[in-house]
Order: C-alpha cells, then structure tokens, then sequence
C-alpha cells in the first residue's frame, strides 16, 4: 500500500511539471527519508543523507506548488527535526542544524538580494548606530540555530541564516539606523569671546536637543588658539548651531572702549610695562586704533582703552602674563667647620675629612649608614615623600655627616633659614652683625680741646642671595651670590683704632633636581688661637707660675664656612603647606638616621680600638 501511494504521487509530479511546471502535493504520514527521495527525484538535485531522520510528514495542498519550491518545503521539514540542508558543489547534504554554519554555507556579497532556501553568510554595514545596540535589537528575528555576530572594528554585522530571515534582518535594520553620521565644524569668532560664547550655547543646545536621545547629543568645543568653536553633531543639530553663533557673534558694545582686567597672580605694573612695550612694536593702520594701557596700583589691575578688536588681543596678552607663576623653597644651612679639628677626627675614625671642601664632606658622608640603613631610610621617605626622596640616601649620609661634626665639636651650626622665592625674582638672607666705623673726627670751636667723632653702621657677616629660574616641575636652576665679611681686628691691635674686615665672595650656578641639595664653599676664615698649658697648683702662682710654671701656645686656625642649599620647586601656592609637612616628616627621619649612622660608626670604631690591644 505504501508502495502504491508513492508512486501515485511520484507519477502526479513529473506529469504535473512537464505540463506547468507546478505539481499537487498533497500526501499524509510520508516518511521524511522517503520524501527526502522524492524531493531528491523530482528536482533532479543528489542528495546525501548522513544522518537518519525519523519521522512523518503531512502536507495538506488546495492550490498547485512550483517545483522550486519543494526544496524549501524538505528544508522546513527536515528544520523541524533538527536538520538542514547545505550544499557543497552539486550535492545537497543533509546536517545537523546547529552545524551548519561549520559546513561551508555560501557567501553573498554585501548589498546584495538573497534568494533561495539554504543557509548563507551576510554582512550587513550599520552606518549611523553602535553595532551592538542594533544587534541586541535584531537578535530575536533569527532563528534559533543561525549565528549573528556584532563586528565592533567595522561595524557590521556578521549572519549566517535562511535567506527570508536575513532579509527580515535588512529591512528592520534599515528602519532603525538612522544613519546618523557626526561631522565636526570649526566656526571661527570674530567679535564676542569665544568661551563665553561656548557657556551660553551650551545652554540653549540643552533647552533644543535632547541629550538623552545618543543621536540628539551635541558637543561644543573652545579652542583658544583660533578663538573659535568646534562644534561635532549630527548635520542637522551642527547647522542649528551655526546659524546661532552667527546672530551671536556680534561686536562688544564697550563702553568708551573701556576694559578693566584684574590680576590674580601678577603685579599690574610688571604686566602694564610689558604691554606698553609690545603695543609700541606694533604698526596700526590708523593710528586711533592704538590702545592706551596703564596700571592700577589700588585695585591691581590693567586698564586698557582702545577699539574691542584690538584690546581682545590685549587680553589675551593679559592672560598669559597673569598665569600663576612658580615659587622655589629654598632651605639652607650655614655651618662653621674647623678644619683642624675635622682632620683630627678623620684621623681618629679613619675619615676622608682633611680639607672641608663639597668633594671633601660627600667622600666623609660615604662612611656613614650601611647599604641597609641607607636603603631602608630611601624607601621611607620615598613612601612619604614621593619626589622628594629621589636623593635621600646622600641627603640623608650628608646630613649624618654635619650631625656626627657638630656633636664632636668640629662645627657649629651658624644659621639655618629659608626662603621663598618668586620665579626670576631675587631673594636674599642674611646673617651677622652691624659695626661701627668712624669716619672723621671733627675740633669744636667753641670748647678749645674737644673733639666730636662721626661714625658710620656697616652691617658684617654672610649675605645669600638667590635667583631661581624653573625649567619644569622638579629642575629649577638657581643664581647663587655669597658674601661673607668678617672683622679681622676691632681696632685694639692697630694704630688707627679702627676695625679692620675681610670680605670674600661666591659667585656660581648651578641646576638643581626638587630636593636636590648642592654645597657652596670655599669661605675661609684665618685666625690665631692662644691655649695656656699651666702646671697644677705651681701654674696659679701669681708672677711666679706665669712665667716659670706656665706656657702659652699660638695655634693657627682655619674655619670653613660652608652653605649647603635644597631648593623645592612649588607649582601651585596651595601645594606650599603640604610641602612644609613633607619637610617635618624628612626631618625626623633625618634625626633617626644620624642617630643609627652615628652609633654604627663609633661602635665600628671601638671594635678596631678593642682588636689592636
């Protein structure tokens, strides 16, 4: 019987399409691999059937089917149970369906109209959206066993399915995409300012476009160097825009022609020579254009007079000149080290410490800490301190080795200020004293024999002075004058009765790193010291023990005077406070290490002293 209804209906389609090329499909509980033959014979088309495919078909037909369609009718079927078709040459085979975008499906170009039953690859350009929204939106018209993938590099969209549905996918993509394509415009600005300009287009654009549709989005962008706007945005919000600068950009009504710029950070003087300076540079085609400048003392600020054209670009000038400027910290520390006593204590600890020179305290500050100590003292200030622990393990040996001076009495500690300096302006410290000097003596006439003496105050001792230049945030490079004076003689020892004074004096330069310390020297002062050797008891005998008992000896000392400077480099005035935090912090951990550096040397020095007894 089964036989029979197959070839009934085998006989019905090949008279069927020789006559109209339709057939009348109509048959109920026909095996799938029997109608898999059937489709096979009346198509023409091999057919290779891997896989076995159980069930029945039914397919009901009041009107006549075209032959090219009964492969989309096995396709639906063969669908149903999990199955494709794919075709590679002339066989079709039959597949798995979620395999069948392993097996090679055809390729269509992009753009191009898909027709057929099989599978195929697509990609589809998404020209005005992001590639994953569109796909996230489309997702769901596929079938279930087709592959859809979102390229974020071209975006496009890469499909693999029946070809219905990928036309589907088209036509709602092409709904949905707006082809919203952003362009970038620059409007140049003639007469207004243009930041100002950008402030109050920023808020209409908030009041016409709605910011919460990606499409609706604007940007407007101030680029002082053309004193205009870059404005990026669909075509149609970006021309909104233009047509709106062009209403706005019209010329300042000033009046008289009167600008008043208050300085934040610059002295209105300074700024008003400069000025004045650059305009009288310039040539005006008619002289009226010329702007008048001049500086407001009071108010500190620049008052300017002349045409708005001319005097936006006064302010421009105005602005540049009146950046916050850099401010270096320096701290320095004067000491008074004798050099007899230094070389005696070199000696005795087996120190490089003969002349005090810069060379000389960096070859004595090498003995002090040990590669431990000096690395776990580095690694603290630089956890606390950043930059300014880049040198700290010199910093921190050198000012072991001025500690470690002092407490064994070969220096002292003459001065220890700081000083805040303006960039490229001068700054000055000084310490000593102020003597008196006469400068003539004059005879009373009215009282025979009197004599009236005139005097005048000269201040003696050590002037620093320092220009810092910086380059960048942590190099500064700094203009060093020192001047030391000192007084030789009060007066007691020479005929005149005047006091006599020396002066020596240091010129140099140098470019410094932020923290960075560097040694000035060379300041020598030369004196005779007079110590008294008296035997006990027979040395106190007046007369007598002076001479008999008792000698005097002359010794010539040489004391160095030594400054030893650290500039920071100090970006922003609110950065100030934080930095003399910084410096509390450095100097505990200089305290601490002196302590153990100090303590390792004597210790190692007892150990030699106990192993040559």
């Amino acid at each position: 019987m089964r036989f029979t209804k197959q070839l009934f209906l085998l006989l019905l389609l090949t008279f069927s399409l020789q006559a109209r090329e339709q057939v009348n499909v109509n048959f109920a509980d026909l095996q799938i691999e029997d109608f898999i033959k059937l489709i096979s014979k009346v198509t023409k088309k091999n057919i290779l059937v891997n896989n076995k495919v159980s069930g029945t078909v039914n397919f009901v037909s009041t009107t006549p089917v075209y032959d090219d369609e009964l492969m989309g009718i096995l396709i639906s079927v063969l669908e149903s149970k999990g199955f494709t078709l794919v075709q590679n040459g002339s066989i079709y085979e039959v597949v798995r369906s979620t395999e069948a975008t392993k097996s090679n499906v055809a390729v269509v170009g992009v753009g191009k109209k898909i027709y057929g039953s099989l599978m195929v690859t697509q990609t589809i350009p998404v020209m005005g959206e992001n590639v994953d929204v569109i796909a996230a939106k489309v997702r769901y018209l596929i079938s279930k066993t087709a592959k859809l993938i979102a390229m974020k590099e071209s975006n496009t969209i890469l499909i693999t399915d029946y070809p219905k549905n990928i036309e589907t996918v088209k036509r709602v993509i092409e709904d949905i995409d707006t082809n919203n394509q952003a362009i970038v415009k620059i409007i140049p600005i003639q007469h207004t300012e243009a930041n100002k300009l950008q402030t109050r287009l920023l808020d209409i654009s908030k009041s016409i476009f709605n910011a919460k549709i990606e499409s609706e989005q604007i940007k407007i962008i101030f680029d002082e160097n053309i004193n205009g706007l870059i404005v990026v945005g669909n075509a149609k919000n970006v021309n909104k825009i233009e047509e709106l600068v062009k209403r706005m950009d019209v010329e300042a009504h000033t009046s008289n022609g009167i600008q008043i710029y208050p300085l934040k950070n610059s002295d209105a003087t300074t700024v008003a020579t400069t000025l004045n300076a650059i305009i009288a540079q310039q040539k005006f085609a008619d002289p009226a254009m010329k702007p008048n400048v001049s500086a407001s003392e009071e108010i500190n600020a620049i008052i300017a007079v002349g045409e708005p054209a001319v005097l936006k670009g006064v302010k421009q000038i105005i602005d540049e000149l009146d950046k916050e400027k850099y401010q270096v910290y320096v701290q320095a520390r004067i000491v008074e080290i004798n050099q007899n006593e230094s070389s005696s204590i070199g000696v005795k600890y087996g120190l490089a410490a003969g002349e005090v020179t810069a060379s000389g305290l960096y070859a004595m500050s090498a003995n002090f800490g040990s590669s431990a100590l000096t690395a776990a003292a580095s690694t603290a200030v630089l956890d606390h301190l950043g930059s300014i622990g880049s040198n700290a393990g010199k910093a921190l040996a050198l000012g072991a080795t001025l500690d470690f001076l002092e407490e064994n009495g070969a220096s002292k500690s003459v001065s220890n200020p700081s000083i805040l300096c303006v960039n490229n302006k001068e700054s000055s410290i000084y310490v000593g004293k102020t003597i008196s000097i006469s400068t003539g003596t004059i005879s009373n006439s009215i009282n025979t024999g009197t004599l009236t003496s005139s005097y005048k105050r000269e201040d003696v001792g050590l002037t620093l002075k320092i220009k810092p230049r910086v380059s960048s945030n942590d190099k500064v490079t700094l203009d060093v004058e020192a001047i030391l004076e000192n007084v030789l003689d009060d007066g007691s020892n020479n005929g005149t009765g005047q006091p006599v004074t020396s002066k020596q004096e240091v010129k140099t330069q140098a470019i410094l790193g932020h923290g960075e310390s560097i040694i000035i020297g060379g300041l020598v002062k030369v004196y005779d010291r007079d110590s008294v050797s008296k035997l006990p008891i027979l040395g106190y005998i007046p007369i007598i023990g002076e001479y008999l008992f008792s000698s005097t000896t002359t010794t010539e000392e040489k004391d160095n005077l030594v400054v030893i400077l650290t500039p920071y480099v100090v970006d922003k005035s609110e950065n100030l406070s934080q930095l003399q935090k910084d410096l509390g912090v450095l100097a505990k951990i200089q305290e601490e290490y002196s302590k153990e550096a100090i303590a390792a040397l004597e210790a190692k020095q007892t150990e030699e002293n106990d192993a040559t007894k």
